[in-house]
């Protein structure tokens, strides 16, 4: 069977064909992605850059058949670029780990495509395999893991799941006097109304994090926090919750507005270590990220944060 292969470090995305009344796959295709253009793709069809599931070209005349799937490039033209750089901290024949700057999203998605974490150490690394363990959101950095062998992917995916991951992470609060740290926080998180967050209802827990006080001085404080499940932005509402939201957080407790991101203002929160015993070679890992967080007053900004902002 021909396969797509890896493109600039993207691979080929996939779109399943439902029962319905189109004359050709490309009718589909307009249909099914408005904003792209039947003019994009009849281009892709004519570079040879969509096919089916069995290999077969998907060309601009071809009729339309239901329940299979068609494969093809994704792009976004004028993409901007997110102007901080990740690190690679280690790398050998079964991972890949970096420290992510903050507003670079781990994979694909959305507005997001060349400028994630993902596709820049596919073209960096040249590794077609690589796919990551776990997830940061856009607006952390901080150290992820990444998979090279899909044959040993699902050991380490096994380490999150089964929480044998050790996690740690910083982050930068307003101080609230009388609040006794160290302390254990859980909560039920579920979905919230709006799709971009998440909300705290009655019920029993489904999360817990651990918190303990790094530093304090003045109306600040730098916490060091442990998630011990790992629901979506479970530090950010437990932190927001407790009183404490994190600096600069444009989500919790309430929403900003949508716009451009400032780049001037990263969310300070920052995982800032990883460690596990491997899976695969029973060796025990470490990783930590080299930036640092600084309280405000005390901080020009996120430390080793390459920042080229014009």
């Amino acid at each position: 069977m021909q396969r797509l292969p890896t493109k600039d470090g993207v691979g080929p995305s996939v779109v399943a064909l439902p029962p319905g009344p189109w004359a050709r796959i490309a009718d589909f295709l307009t249909w099914q992605f408005p904003a792209v253009g039947e003019a994009t793709w009849l281009q892709r069809m004519q570079a040879h850059e969509v096919i089916d599931e069995h290999g077969a070209l998907v060309t601009p005349q071809r009729p339309y058949q239901a329940n299979i799937r068609v494969y093809y490039y994704r792009a976004i033209d004028a993409e901007p670029r997110i102007p901080f750089d990740e690190t690679v901290l280690f790398q050998d024949e079964h991972l890949v780990v970096a420290d992510k700057p903050h507003f670079l999203p781990v994979t694909p998605g959305g507005r997001f495509l060349q400028e994630t974490l993902l596709v820049r150490l596919k073209r960096r690394l040249g590794i077609d395999t690589l796919a990551p363990v776990h997830r940061l959101d856009r607006e952390t950095a901080g150290v992820v893991l990444f998979s090279v062998q899909p044959a040993t992917r699902g050991a380490y995916q096994a380490l999150f799941s089964q929480r044998a991951a050790a996690k740690q992470y910083e982050a930068v609060v307003p101080w609230r006097a009388g609040l006794e740290l160290p302390l254990t926080y859980r909560s039920r998180l579920v979905a919230d109304d709006h799709f971009l967050r998440m909300q705290e209802v009655a019920g029993e827990p489904n999360s817990e994090t651990h918190i303990e006080l790094l530093e304090q001085q003045g109306a600040w404080a730098r916490l060091k926090l442990w998630p011990v499940t790992g629901r979506k932005h479970q530090l950010r509402v437990h932190c927001a919750a407790l009183g404490l939201p994190i600096l600069d957080d444009q989500m919790y407790p309430t929403l900003g507005a949508a716009g451009s991101d400032d780049f001037t203002r990263p969310l300070q929160l920052l995982a800032k270590t990883l460690a596990f015993s491997d899976p695969v070679t029973g060796q025990g890992r470490s990783f930590t990220s080299p930036r640092s967080l600084s309280l405000p007053g005390l901080r020009g900004g996120l430390k080793n944060d390459k920042t080229e902002v014009t």
